[in-house]
């Protein structure tokens, strides 16, 4: 029988994060964590995140020591054949008698479930803390998807601070997640490449090599992601690159130019090695424009589907020699489901879809039909949006976790877009952030949780229990407006798709302006809130501000939108002089303070063009 007490490094996580990891624990927060938790009335009254897949209490009994400071060194062992389940854990906690600490035993598949079992205890011991009791308890608990992770957006104009960066990461272990993706397309120090990323505050080398050994330690994986076909526009728009264009002025680029796979091939050379992951996310999706410039005639003879999967191909051929296994995203497959059993067999499709009712079931079984490896890829809900959207957030993570469960996906990646300049401030994204942490490690255990009652605990850390039901109630605002376009809100379609475009045939043209000024009139309501809240952290006074500053802005978006409905649907710059003044001065103030947020968690690259935005509004309403 494989049985082996746990290596000294396991040994240290399980003893040392438990007895210094008793901070604050909202009680009232964790007493109406699981409200609507169908499971016994015990286990709702313990809730943690994620809810173990399995947890049964016996009783609690008190115990000064573990309430005063958790729980001290704990016997971990690793045991394949009683825990068969990669990554998975059993957890013990029993009473003992004369006041001494409680027995606590951990049985662990593999390392990373000691891991995981002790960032269970530790949510444990921040209740007792709270609770002034222990609970009784067994767990046994392994996650649904091998590989959960997040993938933040670097390329559009926001590269976080590496401090940033790591708190994150100890933020996501804590929630079991095991991946972490940084999506790049020009945001990385090439070394072949400066002119690409010298005004970008990109990633260096030495960066990613620190980052990716602080992950390690954290059972956290950190793959390289970098677009290598659409999306390279900040590459296409220099000189030096603009010949490999697909089309002229255009940011893909021509799968049947071989210098094309050349630059690919030196990019990866320079990237691949600052990663120990095995694997690496090639990207490839959003191909619009192959076939109507340079491949006009390949695509003629082969057909666009075919073109691209050549190119794809060449792609695997260059990860491949790193040692790298491929992940791609596969919108552009799914839409040429004839060529997917031609895909190489150990690529990884990347499912992606981010409003709810994607067709996660039709596409989750077409690649488990075709043994192709595939994770499900929801999203955040937060980019183009300013404040979340809740509902469609915590829809779009659940239909993702469910059917990638049920068809066999290998992971599951929640991905936090940066599109239309990255308006939204890092905290709108906690809620989702806490939810896809929940689902993805067991979704029958987790998918009924509060997700606000679990945000304020595990996130916001918030004894009042304000902020997660703040940041819920202001990503579902926008809904009073009338509209909820896919993929965005209200807000931003009045502050860049449309602000100097006619709103004909917009759906923003047949909107009631007296709805923008209840939606206006929610977001003042809810953010004023926000002084009750009681966040035990030391961003707490950053975060608050973070979230006037996108109410603002939402604000704003709702007074403009408004002002050009009951002017007859005008545009921007045909609104009377008058109101366009009163709209520049609510809105002028507004810019500093939002580069000053900008720059508390985020270099300065990026941030002149983010900004920039918001300074053509501010020109367009004192013309």
């Amino acid at each position: 029988m494989t049985r082996v007490h746990v290596v000294t490094s396991i040994m240290c996580i399980v003893a040392g994060l438990l007895v210094m990891g008793c901070s604050t624990m909202p009680g009232k927060t964790a007493a109406r964590g699981n409200s609507r938790d169908e499971r016994s009335p015990a286990i709702a009254g313990w809730p943690l995140l994620p809810m173990p897949r399995q947890m049964e209490v016996t009783r609690t009994f008190r115990n000064r020591g573990v309430c005063e400071n958790g729980f001290g060194p704990v016997d971990a062992v690793i045991d394949p054949l009683r825990v068969p389940h990669p990554q998975g854990y059993e957890l013990t906690i029993a009473a003992r008698r004369g006041g001494r600490s409680p027995l606590v035993s951990i049985v662990a598949h593999d390392e990373a479930g000691a891991f995981y079992a002790s960032q269970t205890l530790k949510q444990i011991a921040e209740q007792a803390r709270v609770k002034g009791c222990v609970p009784a308890c067994r767990i046994v608990d392994w996650p649904d998807f091998p590989d959960r992770g997040v993938m933040l957006d670097v390329a559009r104009c926001k590269v976080p601070e590496m401090k940033t960066l790591y708190e994150l990461v100890d933020l996501f272990a804590s929630w079991k997640y095991n991946q972490l993706q940084l999506y790049t397309e020009h945001t990385f120090a090439y070394r072949n490449h400066p002119a690409v990323w010298q005004d970008a505050s990109p990633m260096t080398p030495q960066q990613i090599q620190d980052l990716d050994a602080y992950c390690r330690a954290r059972y956290i994986q950190l793959v390289p992601n970098q677009n290598s076909f659409a999306h390279m526009r900040r590459w296409l728009m220099l000189p030096e690159y603009a010949a490999l264009a697909e089309t002229a002025g255009g940011g893909d680029l021509c799968p049947t130019d071989p210098k094309s796979i050349e630059l690919l091939r030196d990019m990866y050379a320079s990237l691949l090695p600052n990663f120990s992951s095995s694997m690496a996310n090639v990207g490839c999706d959003e191909t619009f424009s192959i076939g109507k410039g340079r491949s006009k005639d390949a695509v003629a003879a082969r057909g666009a589907g075919r073109v691209y999967l050549e190119f794809l191909l060449q792609i695997h051929g260059i990860v491949a020699a790193h040692g790298r296994r491929m992940q791609f995203w596969a919108d552009i497959i799914n839409n040429n489901p004839e060529l997917i059993p031609e895909l190489p067999k150990d690529v990884i499709a990347m499912e992606w879809g981010y409003d709810k009712g994607h067709p996660y079931p039709e596409h989750t079984k077409r690649f488990h039909d075709n043994n192709v490896a595939f994770y499900v890829v929801p999203g955040t809900s937060s980019w183009n949006s300013l404040l979340g959207r809740t509902d469609n957030a915590l829809a779009n993570l659940r239909e993702a976790a469910e059917n990638g469960r049920n068809n066999g996906a290998r992971g599951y990646l929640v991905t936090d877009w940066g599109d239309g300049g990255h308006w939204q401030f890092l905290p709108v994204s906690f809620l989702p952030f806490a939810h896809g942490a929940a689902v993805s490690w067991c979704h029958d255990a987790n998918h009924n949780a509060d997700p606000a009652a679990l945000a304020d605990a595990y996130a916001f850390r918030d004894s009042a229990g304000v902020m997660g039901r703040l940041a819920f109630d202001l990503g579902n605002a926008h809904q009073l407006s009338g509209i909820t376009p896919g993929n965005s809100t209200v807000y931003y379609m009045f502050l860049q798709r449309y602000f100097s475009r006619p709103l004909d045939n917009s759906g923003l043209d047949t909107l009631n302006p007296e709805n923008l000024d209840k939606t206006a009139a929610r977001v003042d309501e809810l953010i004023a809130r926000i002084d009750g809240a009681k966040m035990d952290r030391a961003d707490a006074d950053l975060i608050k501000a973070e979230f006037r500053m996108n109410a603002a802005m939402a604000r704003f978006a709702c007074r403009l939108g408004a002002a050009r409905l009951r002017a007859g649907a005008c545009l921007t710059a045909e609104l009377p002089k008058d109101l366009r003044a009163q709209l520049a001065a609510e809105l002028e103030p507004l810019i500093p303070e939002f580069r000053q947020l900008w720059l508390a968690r985020n270099r300065s690259g990026g941030l002149k063009e983010s900004a920039g935005t918001l300074e053509n509004i501010l020109a367009e309403l004192k013309k």
